[in-house]
């Protein structure tokens, strides 16, 4: 035990934002045709180092098959709760899910180049004492690790809905379910919460038949995927509210609230509006009595596209969906980052005012159709996916990989893992970094990524920015 707080965990997202800059970054590595062991990379992003972008250590796990997607840590600034905190936690350990073998690593990053495995939890563990299967998004909360499924039981993850579980934050040990009333919520995804107002909310992607061998299309096309998000009492353990976004708006993905906890609103990803092939976000907020609303405040078009040079999936439609897979958004609450899988782009919309967002400008790398170049001539295979915004707001990084058999159904063919970043003026205006460019071990992939002392989705805060 420490005898003061982590010195990375911060009372409110302004004292964050003033924290050193990152110097080190923790990407997944994934092996597609799981041949190879997934694994954890730690890269340099301290520009003034001689192997700046460079990958200075590898671990790579004992198993195969795993198909890392998302992690997070261990603890984080909502260790400073006053009500039910670890203040004297450590940031400490990395929590990475196979969200295919069920199975969680706990990576004990206290020395980022002897980087090293802590614990394993198997699969069977995981279903025994939750009923859960597919762990996916890992948050660090006050009392403990909240770790989100996309499985049920049974072999195909849908005996049963999946939901959350939580596990002890100093021995990791599975604790067991966070519902107590479920209510409408049947499919899961994200989530995250406002700790002091006491609320949780949470998304929907599909089950496990509807994402593991790609996108079923059929299931697509009669808007068989998510399409709600769920409003919880976070210390009732209870969903209070369900708002459906519309059957057509399939795959609600990432939810982003505001970091300032004074502020009662957030924003929603939605991958495909399937009546018009549109890229939306939502914008949800609470209202005086207590219940919730949501707005479609953005939307992003499709782009129109020769058959010949799409995907057979995509080739009857004769255009590119954006596929919006990703969105994040700055510790400030003033910019949102919309990453546009399909059409090769990253756009930014200054949200100072939730509900009417303004574009402020875009990166072009990858895409489907466009395969945009790198300013460094190199290809970027994919296009842009999960991303991640620096303390400071200053860079914005992200790599190309979405999951793998959705990359080679909408881009066929190996394209290589690949992590990039763009630089974020005092005026918002955001360019790609000609000199950053991370390029990993042939046979893998890249996807999230992690930032050494936290980042914009990681850390949940307690106290009101001053």
């Amino acid at each position: 035990m420490n005898l003061r707080p982590d010195p990375t965990f911060h009372a409110t997202a302004e004292l964050a934002m003033k924290a050193p800059a990152e110097k080190l970054a923790f990407t997944l590595m994934l092996s597609p045709d799981g041949t190879k062991p997934d694994g954890l990379a730690v890269i340099d992003v301290d520009p003034k180092s001689k192997t700046y972008s460079k990958i200075l250590h590898s671990l790579f796990m004992p198993n195969l098959g795993d198909e890392f997607h998302h992690f997070g840590w261990n603890a984080c600034s909502a260790s400073l709760s006053p009500l039910t905190g670890h203040a004297f936690l450590e940031r400490r350990y990395l929590i990475i899910p196979g969200i295919k073998s069920s199975r969680i690593y706990i990576i004990d990053v206290k020395e980022p180049l002897k980087a090293k495995i802590h614990k394993i939890i198997e699969a069977d563990e995981i279903m025994a004492k939750t009923g859960y299967s597919r762990p996916h998004t890992i948050h660090c909360g006050p009392e403990g690790i909240y770790v989100s499924t996309l499985g049920g039981g049974g072999k195909d993850g849908t005996d049963g809905p999946p939901g959350i579980f939580i596990m002890d934050c100093e021995t990791f040990d599975i604790l067991g379910r966070y519902e107590m009333d479920r209510g409408a919520q049947e499919k899961g995804y994200d989530f995250w919460w406002n700790l002091p107002r006491n609320y949780m909310v949470s998304s929907e992607w599909g089950l496990p038949p509807q994402y593991e061998n790609g996108i079923v299309a059929e299931d697509l096309l009669s808007n068989k995927y998510g399409h709600s998000i769920h409003f919880w009492d976070l210390r009732a353990r209870k969903n209070v509210q369900t708002i459906d976004l519309g059957a057509n708006h399939q795959m609600a993905l990432e939810i982003r609230p505001a970091h300032d906890p004074v502020k009662e609103y957030g924003f929603c990803g939605v991958v495909v509006d399937t009546s018009n092939l549109e890229g939306a976000v939502f914008t949800w907020w609470r209202k005086e009595d207590g219940t919730f609303e949501a707005k479609k405040t953005i939307t992003i078009p499709p782009v129109a596209a020769d058959p010949n040079d799409l995907p057979e999936l995509l080739k009857g439609f004769s255009a590119v969906p954006p596929l919006v897979t990703d969105i994040d958004l700055s510790l400030d609450d003033k910019y949102l980052y919309v990453a546009c899988w399909g059409t090769g782009e990253m756009h930014q919309y200054d949200v100072s005012d939730p509900m009417n967002p303004v574009f402020n400008g875009k990166v072009e790398i990858g895409g489907i159709v466009t395969k945009t170049k790198h300013k460094n001539g190199k290809e970027f295979g994919y296009g842009p996916q999960m991303l991640e915004v620096s303390r400071d707001g200053k860079r914005v990084y992200w790599t190309n990989s979405l999951y793998s058999s959705w990359d080679d159904q909408f881009y066929p063919g190996e394209r290589g893992g690949a992590m990039v970043m763009a630089d974020v003026a005092e005026n918002g205006d955001f360019s790609l970094n000609k000199d950053f460019w991370v390029e990993f071990p042939e046979g893998y992939r890249s996807h999230q990524i992690r930032l050494e002392g936290g980042d914009c989705s990681t850390d949940s805060f307690c106290y009101p920015s001053v």
